[in-house]
């Protein structure tokens, strides 16, 4: 195990840096330098001079790397000229309110997609199994936008039982944790809807796998009832793959999805990726970039570690 985690670790250390040297050349290859990037419209030639010598870009590429991965160290993501703050600062404030909603969102999809797949699994072939298929398939098939849109039509605009958008009611000028959860409920069941529709079609199919296998069958002639192999050996073992695909959505939890985000209006970092695309903030959105592939690596090594602790042999490969 110690082997596998020392290879683990060792792999994501080169990659976390091969994603930092592209994340600094790709600013580097913007028309005009990072300077231009950051300044936009109003970029004038005395005002790009002035801020290489401030950023240090008027120094050798090497030494700029190296200030770089400085900054990276202690913290410093950079500055956003567009809203006067430091990105740190920004992305901290926005990341909240996303961690909140997507993992919340998570949490509740991955729930549902364990009792789906343990569901289709053990009913195979019967009509409920199909049943769950035509629900994996159906939300699988439709477009996020298209699902969030719809849950606004109906519970918001025909219902009125809750919000459209927003994190609060700006009428309100104390909102309390009954509102809070109000703004949540639809992004949350948009996403949880689409996370229990994915991670559940391939438990599911893990579980029919591994309710043929010998073991299985072993268990059951020595007496062990169905509840007991269920939870006790089959579970651990289909896990692997819902294991793997939520350390693939691991980055999700801390930057949230940009569709749902947009669409719900919600000021989650998602949300602020968009609309810094928008308004060109290169800095911002150099942040993000490099946020999302530090976890994304991140999340493939937990996910490894925990393949490799519901399955020992895992360890030796």
């Amino acid at each position: 195990m110690m082997a596998m985690t020392a290879r683990r670790l060792a792999s994501s250390c080169l990659s976390l840096f091969i994603l930092v040297t592209l994340v600094f050349f790709m600013a580097h290859l913007t028309p005009g330098g990072p300077a231009y990037s950051i300044l936009g419209q109003k970029a004038t030639p005395a005002s790009v001079a002035a801020l290489n010598q401030r950023l240090g870009l008027d120094e050798s590429l090497p030494r700029q790397f190296g200030l770089w991965l400085w900054h990276l160290l202690h913290g410093r993501l950079g500055y956003s000229y567009l809203l006067n703050r430091p990105v740190g600062q920004l992305l901290w404030v926005y990341e909240r309110n996303t961690l909140v909603f997507y993992a919340l969102s998570i949490f509740i999809g991955t729930g549902l997609s364990l009792l789906l797949g343990l569901a289709q699994g053990v009913w195979s072939g019967r009509w409920p199994a199909r049943l769950i298929g035509a629900f994996q398939l159906g939300f699988y098939a439709m477009p996020s936008f298209f699902v969030a849109a719809m849950l606004i039509l109906w519970f918001a605009v025909d219902l009125g039982w809750l919000p459209a958008s927003g994190i609060t009611d700006l009428r309100d000028p104390h909102p309390g944790l009954a509102s809070f959860a109000a703004h949540l409920a639809l992004p949350v069941a948009t996403v949880a809807l689409f996370t229990a529709a994915s991670l559940s079609r391939y438990f599911g199919e893990a579980v029919h796998e591994e309710l043929g296998k010998d073991y299985v069958r072993t268990a059951r002639a020595m007496g062990a009832g169905p509840a007991a192999i269920l939870l006790r050996h089959v579970l651990r073992n289909a896990l692997r793959p819902l294991v793997t695909l939520l350390g693939l959505s691991f980055p999700y939890i801390f930057t949230g999805g940009v569709i749902v985000e947009s669409v719900f209006n919600y000021p989650g970092l998602g949300w602020l990726m968009w609309r810094s695309a928008l308004s060109q903030d290169y800095p911002i959105l150099t942040a993000i970039v490099l946020v999302i592939g530090i976890l994304t690596v991140l999340g493939n090594l937990l996910a490894d570690l925990a393949n490799g602790l519901l399955d020992p042999r895992e360890s030796y490969e």
